[in-house]
C-alpha cells in the first residue's frame, strides 16, 4: 500500500521538524538571555546597587582614614607646638643665668651651659630653630623690633642685637626674636 505523503522528514524526540526546530531558535535564545524573566533583571539591577554601595562606602572610608590623619598630625603639631612653647621660660632663664654669671668658668656654669645647649637641641629636633643671627636685614615675620639704635658701619634696617632669640620658622614659628634695630642715617 502506497499512500502519498510528500517527502519524509526526521523528527526529533518531541515529534518537531527540523523547519519547526529553527522557528524555535529564536525563542529559546531568548530564554537563555534572561532564564526567569523580569525577576532575574530585578535581582540583577539589585545586585549592581549593592556593589554600587559597597564601593561608595568603601571611599568613604578611605576618606575617613585620610582626613582622620591629616587631622591627628595637625593636633600632634598643635601640642608639639604647645609644648615647646611652654620650655621657652624655662630655657630664657637659663640664658638669663648664664648671662649673669659672667666669664665664671666653674664646673656648675658649665653643667647651665650644656643643659642650654641641649635645650636648644631638642626644639631644633622638634622643628623649631633658634634664630640670633645678627647682620641681617629686618624681617617682620621673623623679627620683633624692641629697640632703634644708630650702629656705625651697620646698614639701616638691619639686626644689629638679639635680645631674646626666637624659635620656629615659617609657619611654624613658636615667638619671633626681639631685636634691636640700626636707624636709618638722616
Amino acid at each position: 500500500m502506497t499512500t502519498e505523503q510528500g517527502p519524509v522528514t526526521q523528527s526529533d524526540e518531541r515529534g518537531a521538524t527540523p523547519s519547526a526546530q529553527t522557528a524555535a531558535r529564536p525563542e529559546s535564545t531568548e530564554r537563555a538571555e534572561s532564564p526567569q524573566g523580569p525577576e532575574a533583571d530585578d535581582r540583577t539591577a539589585e545586585l549592581d546597587d549593592l556593589r554600587d554601595r559597597r564601593h561608595r562606602a568603601l571611599a568613604d572610608l578611605d576618606n575617613l582614614r585620610k582626613r582622620h590623619a591629616r587631622e591627628l598630625e595637625r593636633e600632634r603639631g598643635t601640642e608639639r607646638a604647645r609644648t615647646a612653647a611652654a620650655w621657652l621660660p624655662v630655657l630664657d632663664n637659663l640664658e638669663l643665668a648664664l648671662a649673669h654669671a659672667g666669664s665664671d668658668s666653674s664646673p656648675v656654669l658649665e653643667g647651665v651651659k650644656a643643659v642650654r645647649d641641649q635645650a636648644v637641641d631638642v626644639l631644633t629636633r622638634l622643628g623649631y630653630p633658634r634664630d640670633d643671627r645678627t647682620g641681617v636685614p629686618f624681617d617682620p615675620a621673623e623679627h620683633e623690633v624692641v629697640g632703634v639704635v644708630e650702629a656705625e658701619g651697620a646698614e639701616p634696617n638691619t639686626v644689629v642685637e638679639v635680645v631674646r632669640p626666637g624659635y620656629g620658622a615659617g609657619d611654624s614659628q613658636l615667638r619671633p626674636a626681639s631685636v634691636i634695630v640700626a636707624k636709618r642715617q638722616e
